[in-house]
């Protein structure tokens, strides 16, 4: 069958184009934290850009300013040899009849316009009215007039000798204007009249030459900045490329792929760099190797040496147990050695045991024996083995148990050891105050407390208490017998199960241990149900615990659990 077509609307394409339009800001935010081919090519096309863009400015207002100069400059030339033409013809006839005069001065007026590329002239007496002065003329008056103002008439009449102009906006018949130059000078007619000429200049060609310089910078900018976009990507791949891929292979390097080499091209920098880089692979490879196989040979001595030793530990076991058992019939000083001898020898069959079991973990050849297990029940029943230690210490020991009933795959012979790791060393530096043994689950998991009221430990202590053979005080001496493995192996069980195993403590107020085991064979996900921190009102809450009582469990074979160590009911506290 063929999958159904979807068919997608007008509508939710908008929106999905919105959403994915809103997440662009954070897209190139993070392509410009990962990405150094990019963060320098948008550098390089931003400074180009503006590069451009003040070069492309700048020129078009210096092209723009120097035109207008030199279109002024013609201007004012035209104007000038104009007006020399005409004063020309007005300087070689010499009539004194107002007839004669005026046709002289059409002729010269014909000079202007023929020697000029001016669009509007006109001429106006200057000073009072003369009899046979010819007539003021003008090709458009009624420009002319808006065109005209009055501070330039004043200075075109007090400066006969000089030209006087300023720009203009020329009307057009379509109501529109275009840039123009009004030039003002003075012509004379000897012993008659002087006159103010005015020559008015159409400048609509320079802003269309203006414009076409400037698209063109455009043009040519634009194309600029790609080309220089284009060199900087070619370049920063030559070089960005064997970066990267010296990244891929420190990162394949970091996950233990030994065997990963860069490939050198060339005699440069970059290749040099390449060199170096396998030579350090080499040199890791080669001392790495040697490092695993010294810890293989380590870990196999230690297992081999501890396993060895078991058959002689056994048959030192039992002649010590021997001796023991016989301790009554010696003298005071030789029974004393025996009580020595066998208390030695159990605490190095423990130290035996665990260096064996930590070897198989080093060896990664430990498995699990999963069988359902009731955490709660689990931790009563260690509770009880230790209730002789703990009265031996002065220490009450208190269960409070709201969940964890329900049976839970685990090997409850490396779970029981954890537990008993934990309260063990709780009894020890409890300082003889009350231990709350907390078990609580939730839909994911289920955990175990161990809550002492002890002297605590240090911040960088607690770095360290999972450490192999560690001790927070050296100086203390150990009552139980520990052998410096226990945590080690603890937290090595609950990771085994896929768990956590996870500590708090503070000087002055305790400790707290609490495992984490999850209901499914997966890795934890969420919160703990028993939080690490037991917060600031742990101290105030263990006084509300007041003394316990026995409780009587039920199994799940049916049977009850005996009078146990102080512990509270399901679901509230003792």
């Amino acid at each position: 069958m063929t999958a159904p077509i979807t068919a997608v609307t007008p509508a939710r394409a908008r929106i999905r184009w919105w959403r994915l339009w809103r997440a662009w800001p954070g897209d190139i935010a993070g392509l410009w934290r990962r990405s150094l081919r990019f963060r320098t090519i948008l550098v390089t096309i931003g400074l180009t850009a503006l590069a451009v863009v003040v070069a492309c400015v700048w020129m078009a207002l210096a092209i723009q300013n120097d035109l207008f100069a030199s279109r002024k400059d013609q201007v004012l030339m035209d104007a000038e040899q104009a007006r020399a033409a005409a004063q020309r013809t007005l300087d070689a006839s010499v009539q004194n009849d107002s007839i004669q005069l005026q046709n002289v001065m059409t002729l010269a007026f014909t000079a202007l316009r023929d020697q000029s590329s001016a669009v509007i002239v006109g001429a106006y007496r200057i000073g009072p009215l003369v009899p046979n002065a010819p007539q003021d003329f003008s090709t458009n008056e009624e420009v002319m007039n808006e065109l005209l103002t009055i501070p330039m008439r004043a200075l075109v009449r007090t400066n006969a000798d000089q030209q006087i102009w300023q720009p203009v906006a020329l009307p057009v018949g379509d109501d529109s204007a275009v840039p123009g130059i009004l030039v003002g000078q003075q012509l004379t007619i000897e012993g008659v009249a002087s006159y103010e000429l005015y020559l008015a200049y159409d400048l609509a060609n320079a802003p269309e030459t203006l414009t076409f310089v400037q698209r063109t910078l455009w043009v040519v900018g634009i194309g600029l900045v790609l080309l220089i976009s284009g060199i900087a990507w070619f370049v920063l791949r030559s070089v960005t490329t064997p970066i990267s891929e010296a990244a891929d292979t420190s990162a394949k390097l970091a996950a233990g792929r030994l065997d990963v080499r860069l490939e050198v091209r060339g005699e440069d920098e970059l290749a040099t760099l390449g060199r170096s880089f396998n030579a350090m692979a080499d040199s890791m490879e080669s001392q790495i190797k040697e490092l695993a196989d010294l810890s293989l040979v380590q870990q196999r001595f230690v297992s081999d040496v501890s396993h060895e030793l078991r058959t002689p530990m056994t048959t030192i076991r039992l002649a010590a147990d021997m001796i023991n058992d016989q301790r009554d019939e010696f003298d005071p000083a030789t029974a004393r050695a025996a009580e020595l001898l066998n208390a030695q020898v159990q605490r190095f069959e423990t130290l035996l045991t665990d260096l064996l079991e930590i070897s198989r973990y080093d060896a990664g050849s430990v498995q699990l024996e999963l069988e359902p297990t009731s955490l709660a029940h689990l931790a009563e029943d260690v509770i009880g083995s230790m209730q002789q230690l703990a009265e031996q210490h002065g220490t009450d020991v208190r269960l409070v148990a709201p969940g964890g009933y329900s049976p839970v795959d685990m090997d409850p012979r490396r779970v029981r050891r954890v537990v008993r790791n934990l309260l063990g060393n709780a009894i020890e530096h409890g300082e003889g105050r009350p231990i709350v043994v907390t078990v609580d689950s939730n839909q994911q998991a289920v955990a175990i407390g161990v809550r002492d009221f002890g002297m605590g430990m240090k911040p960088e202590d607690v770095e360290h208490v999972f450490d192999r053979f560690w001790r927070a005080d050296p100086s203390r001496k150990r009552t139980i017998g520990g052998t410096g493995l226990g945590l080690s192996i603890a937290l090595g069980d609950a990771k085994l199960h896929g768990g956590e195993l996870a500590v708090w403590s503070e000087v002055g107020r305790g400790t707290n241990f609490v495992l984490t085991l999850p209901r499914q064979a997966v890795p934890l996900d969420g919160e703990s149900p028993i939080p690490v921190d037991p917060g600031d009102d742990a101290v105030a809450a263990l006084d509300d615990l007041g003394l316990t009582a026995p409780i009587d469990l039920p199994r799940a074979d049916g049977a009850h659990g005996g009078s146990r160590t102080d512990a509270a009911p399901p679901g509230g506290s003792a």
